[in-house]
């Protein structure tokens, strides 16, 4: 365990909670900052400037939804952490209706990835970087997807601040920095060498921090999007319809060529018809409900029903007078976490492929008092390994075979044993940003955007840089069988925005960057708010603990059980 501050992006509707300013805690926690409150309405991101794109639309009288566009594209124009050709998942609270909606746009598997493809090139995992890790983009399909549907301006005006910065930005110090140190693997793809290395052949390659940073083949596509919303607008179509003309442009017409065109062309395998057939997916979240507060999360093709999971199990538990961070509390939601994380690692995956898992068991109340047994108030158990939903269904669960071999690729000694080296820690930690906003209508947006990171494999001229989240597959379905790649199938992602209803209101959106810490620290978060009436500032500043056993969710070198 290590305790460690958290740094989230969170937004609370509720200014009486937020109005008392106390703590209710025995461990008083000094805050750097004090919490802030909006009247009209707030947009919250990682990337200053991307929070002011939020601002500029927000003062032109768009929506929670326009301004979370525009901030998703600005932080994509950005880099460091993301990039155009990742993925995005959101939650929203639509106030017409009351209902939270769940956003699903995750690239899938190209044609021809297989378990074989990968195991036939001597690999244990799908590839951390480069052409062949990448997935079919969906951060575009997803922006002009909630756009179209919930938004109230046009492409053109929200795309106008990324537009802007691809035209040239001083780009900051930890991503010009970020990019001077992956230089090596930058320059073995020729597109990302004609973007990241502008001084190619000097001591520094990348951009100085602070120097205006241009993406000419970038602002080039956003272009070609706005121009072909444009001409649908001239021709009749109405703002949605526009917007999807714009769509179709990026997955089936001369953007989606090129993108095909330069993979292939740099080894990778997304093909036109892979673009073409990969579709946003609107969903319903995965909910439970923690002492009256709905709790929503995305479905299990992300980590955040573990979270949901955890809830679950500590309902059972007088948290409060165990006193905040006291050593019973920590063992016991270490505990829980890692019962959680176990189903996690065994269950999760695309639903859409195969006989998902029994949602509706795991995440039921009786099964999280049947997994709360094996909580020892002695000791943590490093080996405990997934429960077996099947059981409560009075069904056999068809992987027992698998089940029972679960974690046995390291024994006991060495799982026990194990320190996680650097790699692993960075992996385990490595961050990317969030989108927050919401409006006096009551619109509430939570976004937990990522993919294409630096050193990021560019696709030709589109200046789209690709996503690296093939690396989440498993070739070995005794790790986890619902998550073999299979071209098609959506890897299953650490990304998990997040969204509470206290009677039928929206209470908290929060999320936060940091792969497979993301729902231990965001639980942490919920529980200083809820159990310990925390501002949301002392809730972020509050120091928190981790644990690391679990498999890591980052691939490309092996992935090891951390007791």
């Amino acid at each position: 365990m290590k305790i460690k501050q958290l740094l989230l992006g969170v937004i609370v509707a509720g200014a009486s909670f937020l109005a008392t300013g106390q703590s209710f805690n025995n461990f008083p926690v000094t805050t750097q900052k004090p919490p802030l409150h909006g009247k009209h309405w707030m947009a919250i991101t990682g990337k200053p400037l991307a929070a002011t794109a939020g601002a500029m639309i927000f003062t032109k009288g768009g929506n929670a939804i326009d301004a979370s566009c525009a901030m998703l594209a600005a932080t994509c124009t950005m880099w460091d952490v993301l990039s155009w050709g990742g993925e995005t998942q959101a939650l929203i609270y639509n106030p017409k209706t009351k209902k939270v909606i769940a956003i699903n746009a995750l690239g899938v598997a190209p044609t021809g990835a297989t378990a074989d493809f990968f195991k036939n090139k001597g690999m244990k995992y799908p590839p951390e970087f480069g052409p062949l890790a990448a997935t079919t983009p969906g951060t575009p399909g997803g922006l002009m997807t909630i756009l179209a549907e919930y938004g109230t301006m046009s492409l053109k005006e929200v795309l106008a601040p990324a537009m802007e910065l691809a035209s040239g930005y001083p780009i900051e110090a930890q991503t010009a920095n970020a990019i001077e140190g992956g230089k090596n693997r930058i320059k073995e793809w020729p597109y990302s060498k004609k973007v990241f290395l502008p001084h190619l052949g000097q001591k520094r390659e990348a951009p100085d921090a602070g120097e205006v940073f241009v993406q000419k083949d970038l602002l080039a596509t956003l272009q070609k999007l706005v121009d072909t919303e444009q001409q649908a607008l001239k021709k009749g179509k109405s703002r949605k319809d526009a917007i999807y003309a714009a769509y179709d442009r990026f997955y089936k017409g001369d953007i989606a060529k090129e993108i095909a065109r330069s993979t292939q062309e740099q080894g990778g395998l997304i093909t036109e018809q892979d673009l073409a057939n990969w579709k946003v997916k609107i969903e319903e979240p995965t909910t439970t409900n923690y002492r009256g507060i709905d709790v929503y999360k995305l479905q299990q093709w992300t980590q955040g029903p573990a979270f949901l999971q955890t809830l679950n199990i500590l309902e059972n538990y007088d948290l409060k007078s165990m006193g905040y961070n006291s050593t019973r509390y920590i063992h016991t939601l270490y505990q829980a976490m890692n019962l959680a994380f176990a189903d996690r690692d065994f269950y999760y995956g695309d639903p859409a492929f195969g006989t998902p898992a029994p949602m509706n068991v795991l995440l039921s109340k009786e099964y999280a008092k049947e997994r709360m047994k094996l909580i020892n108030p002695e000791r943590n158990d490093p080996n405990i390994g997934p429960g077996d939903p099947y059981s409560f269904e009075g069904n056999k669960n068809p992987y027992q075979d698998l089940l029972k071999k679960w974690g046995t690729s390291q024994s006991s000694l060495q799982r026990n044993n194990l320190h996680p080296d650097e790699k692993f820690m960075e992996a385990f930690t490595a961050g990317t940003t969030s989108v927050e906003a919401t409006d006096t209508e009551g619109w509430v947006v939570s976004i937990t955007p990522s993919g294409g990171w630096v050193p990021a494999c560019i696709a030709g001229n589109t200046g789209v840089g690709l996503s690296q989240r093939m690396q989440s597959f498993v070739l070995d379905p005794k790790e986890n069988p619902f998550n073999v790649v299979e071209p098609g199938k959506r890897p299953r992602v650490t990304l998990t925005p997040s969204m509470a209803l206290k009677d039928g209101k929206p209470f908290l959106s929060f999320a936060k960057q940091a792969g497979d810490e993301q729902d231990q620290l965001l639980l942490q978060f919920f529980l200083n708010i809820v159990e310990f009436n925390m501002t949301v500032q002392e809730a972020c500043e509050a120091p928190s603990f981790k644990t690391l056993q679990m498999y890591s969710s980052f691939g490309g070198h092996e992935k090891v059980p951390v007791g």
